[in-house]
């Protein structure tokens, strides 16, 4: 059986439960408080951080990789594109998504000086992928991708973060409700990410 080793808020760890639950998987979630268990983390993962997916002999701890492995593993729902070139630009995106937007959750969560930066940043480049979704149900269409599982736990924690869009960004706000509607992000929802939301 998979075990994924989850921080209860962690937006990262959010995007594999979304995962395996949108697979429908036996699999079984392991909460981690990082600052009572980082020293049995730090045994399983040599950077000490969630999420970690550990079966048999096999530790993933990358979330996009522990996504692929999940969707290659188990390809019913796909959440890459099967099309090796439509899957490649998801790849190239998806990384695109880490330096410019991802990489700026970090700084808010640990209430840094650079953290007002940062909300900046994250709203700059969601403002700019509002007009996609005036054309298009999901990230690469009409078909929920690993891009809608990897924004989706950014987008549940807008308000968490302190970043206000405006009304500007409404098609996006309208995205993100399909995604938070879907059995499979409800599922994966710890209590603590639940209440991040009024």
């Amino acid at each position: 059986m998979m075990n994924l080793y989850s921080g209860t808020t962690c937006p990262f760890s959010h995007r594999c439960r979304i995962v395996l639950f949108e697979k429908g998987m036996d699999f079984q979630v392991i909460d981690v408080d990082l600052f009572s268990k980082a020293e049995e983390m730090a045994a399983i993962n040599p950077h000490g951080r969630v999420p970690v997916l550990a079966e048999r002999d096999l530790v993933l701890f990358e979330p996009n990789i522990i996504n692929e492995y999940i969707d290659e593993r188990f390809p019913h729902p796909q959440l890459m594109p099967a099309d090796p070139i439509m899957r490649a630009r998801a790849r190239q995106l998806l990384i695109g998504m880490e330096r410019e937007i991802f990489s700026h959750m970090e700084i808010i969560e640990k209430n840094s000086k650079a953290a007002d930066k940062a909300r900046q940043e994250i709203k700059a480049r969601l403002t700019e992928i509002v007009p996609i979704f005036n054309k298009q149900k999901f990230m690469l269409g009409d078909e929920f991708s690993m891009l809608d599982v990897a924004i989706a736990p950014l987008l549940w924690r807008l308000d968490h973060y302190g970043i206000d869009l405006g009304k500007a960004a409404a098609p996006l706000m309208k995205y993100a409700e399909r995604i938070f509607s879907r059995q499979g992000f409800i599922d994966a929802l710890t209590p603590s990410e639940k209440a991040m939301r009024k």
